[in-house]
């Protein structure tokens, strides 16, 4: 963790998952939203404490373990060995994971208590409770565990809180033919003496109110339905009367949980100690770093942010502060709470039984990037209680569009210019000559955005950031192509404009890393190696020019639609790809010459195909392959670097695409290829591809083609354009 510079202490949490199974797409999520902020205020100097732990208590958990015949902690801990893999490989940046079942949550669960209980007056009282009883398992029903007909519309099969087929709320004990769901055998009533904490008494009310109404604190949307639950303008959801209700805070045993002080056979409901988790994380994250946890939370400047869902809002704005708040000092209310919506798939809930969705798992053990991910999440996510769609298309073009076709761009286009014709120097000519007007240009709309991107961060307006920074990203590749450096590097009177140009490209690129580090972390230390930048990235760094850079090395690859049918086809396509054996890199010598093979098949006119396999390659050889050629054959044979400037369907072609190419010369070429099937035009922009630039042109009903793109495929279905190594450029020749 950096050192504080002149910055803020910050305690930031994430939601806490319920450890009876792996990270959904939820919570990665969620994790990601913290972790980008997180990262951001790093770049600010602030020192950021981010923690986050297992929740691990409850009748869910009890009841898992006691099926499979293993004790509590054993399935927690088996649980908990999951979660490194999803962290570590979505680059979420926790500084320390705990467990609620800990003694620091004993212990700081067992104090927030007593402190509420003896507190004048007493926050906690004690009532007599009716519940559901199962004679079988002899334990007290949560209402989730019983099942009957609902007493308002008569519903078969409904749950013991409410209806999901009319709504209704109501008590358990109000089910028609009521049944437990983990005995079968009806339940009995039975009472027993709960402790409640009197969320209802002035003093709470009034805090909550002014806590919650504080400008700035929550959402506008949550604080208008705080104001709900506190009774104003409409009925308390749960119960129909105006005001908080008191809130039970207390199961009965057989309950995997904490105990309640001075009071056998009670333990604490999960939802008590489940937030208080995040302090114990805490105290033992500082107690690594040698801190004094209680020093550390009565500090004036430390502040405390939360990221939840909203569906745990009533949780996190009402019962914790007003516990934090009259359990009193060294605890501390939240400065905020951040909520964020659902994740939904393509506009709907996404189920793991309908196999609609898309697994952390899964995706992980593809191979996919996680930056993919991490930067689609964040393109979509802004300060608002809004759910965010993942969309199988959109997730392809925009990562391609983006990343590929924008961002990295600049990078693979500029920086071979300067390695290999000025050693990696940069210019650092004064400004005010002529030579240095297009580095002014570029470097300086991506400078100018500093201020209005922090702020968007700050804000967690992580689509507006992007959108800005994609936005800067286009300028700088438009004043790129317009200085056409192709060009000028045929020119020796050209040479220190060839360098301002390629140096501007590239200082807008390295502001463009700076402000994409938070989304793309991994990307940001490749590049910053590149650039010889100082990590960890800091903020007030954005300005400083090099002088040198070294060789480009490769950032990031696109997606493939072949990639995204894997990951929607879910575990299956990913067993398939972890027994799968290793095959050759792409830079191996086997997968070149297959790509050096295809396209002189392509270039001679001939209907050869790049074999999948090194069975499919003898089948071929048996069968028979096209004719030799030699290498006065080949050199009649002018093949291209082409970039893919705009591409379109074509009406009445079941099977072309009109792309528009870019081989560096004065005016592009259009040229018709039959990849329709494969690719959609809006996933090919940017994109750079081997051509055959010297075959006559073909007049076809659609228009006239001026050459042809090269592309291999096999004896199954799918068509793959070739793609040049990094730093190739529009107009380079292969040879």
């Amino acid at each position: 963790m950096p050192p504080a510079v002149n910055g803020r202490q910050l305690f930031v949490t994430t939601a806490l998952p319920y450890a009876n199974g792996p990270f959904h797409i939820g919570h990665i999520m969620e994790y990601i939203q913290a972790d980008i902020w997180v990262r951001f205020r790093r770049m600010q100097g602030d020192t950021v404490h981010f923690v986050c732990a297992d929740d691990t208590h409850g009748a869910p958990i009890m009841l898992k373990a006691d099926a499979e015949g293993v004790t509590p902690q054993a399935l927690i801990a088996r649980i908990a060995g999951t979660r490194a893999k999803h962290l570590d490989g979505f680059h979420i940046g926790f500084d320390h994971w705990h467990s609620t079942d800990s003694p620091e949550n004993v212990e700081l669960s067992q104090d927030i208590y007593r402190r509420l209980r003896d507190r004048v007056p007493s926050l906690i009282t004690t009532r007599t409770v009716e519940q559901f009883f199962d004679p079988v398992k002899e334990m007290f029903l949560p209402d989730r565990y019983i099942k009957g007909e609902c007493p308002k519309c008569g519903a078969k099969a409904q749950y013991g809180d409410a209806c999901e087929v009319c709504g209704a709320v109501y008590a358990a004990t109000d089910l028609i033919h009521p049944y437990s769901t983990i005995s079968g055998a009806t339940p009995v009533r039975k009472s027993s003496e709960h402790f409640f904490f009197r969320l209802s008494d002035p003093a709470c009310v009034d805090f909550l109110r002014e806590w919650t109404q504080t400008p700035g604190r929550l959402q506008p949307e949550v604080a208008n339905k705080a104001l709900e639950w506190l009774g104003q303008d409409v009925a308390a959801p749960a119960s129909g009367d105006k005001g908080l209700a008191d809130w039970d805070i207390s199961r009965d045993a057989p309950y995997f949980g904490i105990p309640i002080p001075d009071a056998p056979g009670k333990f604490f409901y999960v939802w008590l100690d489940a937030p208080v988790g995040y302090l114990a994380s805490l105290k033992a994250h500082l107690a690594k770093q040698g801190i004094h946890f209680a020093t550390f939370l009565q500090r004036p400047d430390v502040e405390q942010f939360h990221f939840i869902g909203k569906d745990i809002v009533y949780f996190h704005t009402l019962f914790w502060p007003a516990m934090l708040r009259f359990a009193g000092a060294p605890y501390k209310v939240p400065d905020n709470v951040f909520v964020h919506g659902f994740i939904t798939f393509s506009g709907e809930k996404m189920s793991k039984s309908r196999g609609t969705g898309v697994s952390p798992e899964v995706y992980l053990d593809l191979g996919l990037d996680p930056e993919w991910l991490r930067y689609y999440i964040a393109a979509k996510l802004n300060a608002k209680v809004e759910d965010l769609d993942f969309n199988p298309d959109d997730f392809l073009t925009r990562v391609n569009s983006d990343l590929i076709g924008k961002y990295v761009n600049i990078a693979s286009r500029a920086a071979s210019f300067i390695t290999r014709q000025f050693d990696g120097k940069l210019s650092l000519r004064p400004g005010g000559t002529g030579h240095c007007k297009d580095r002014e240009g570029s470097t300086a709309i991506a400078w100018a955005a500093s201020g209005m991107i922090a702020k968007a961060y700050e804000a967690r307006e992580y689509g507006k950031v992007l959108r800005e920074v994609m936005r800067i990203a286009d300028r700088v590749n438009e004043r790129f192509d317009q200085a056409k450096p192709w060009e000028l590097a045929r020119d020796p009177a050209q040479r220190e404009r060839l360098q301002d140009v390629c140096s501007d490209a590239l200082n807008a690129f390295r502001a463009l890393t700076y402000y994409l580090a938070p989304v793309l972390p991994h990307t940001a230390v490749r590049a910053a190696e590149m650039f010889g930048m100082p990590l960890p990235l800091q903020w007030a760094d954005i300005e400083t020019q090099v002088t040198h850079i070294k060789a480009y090395t490769h950032l990031m690859t696109r997606i493939e639609g072949q990639q995204i049918d894997a990951l929607l086809e879910g575990p299956h396509a990913a067993a398939q790809t972890r027994a799968a054996p290793a095959v050759p890199e792409a830079g191996s010598a086997k997968t070149q010459g297959d790509k050096l093979a295809h396209a002189v098949a392509h270039a001679a006119g001939t209907a050869a195909k790049v074999p999948a396999t090194e069975s499919a390659a003898a089948g071929a050889a048996a069968e028979g392959s096209a004719p030799q050629i030699t290498i006065d054959d080949f050199a009649k044979v002018e093949l291209r670097i082409a970039r893919i400037v705009a591409a379109e369907h074509v009406d009445g072609a079941d099977k072309l695409l009109k792309l528009t190419l870019d081989i560096g010369e004065a005016r592009h070429r259009t040229v018709f290829a039959g990849i329709k099937a494969a690719y959609k035009p809006e996933t090919l922009v940017g994109r750079l591809t081997p051509m055959v630039a010297n075959l006559a042109p073909r007049k076809m009903k659609f228009g006239l083609s001026e050459g042809m793109v090269l592309a291999a495929s096999g004896d199954g279905p799918g068509i793959y354009l070739l793609a040049p190594d990094s730093g190739a450029q529009p107009g380079m020749r292969i040879k």
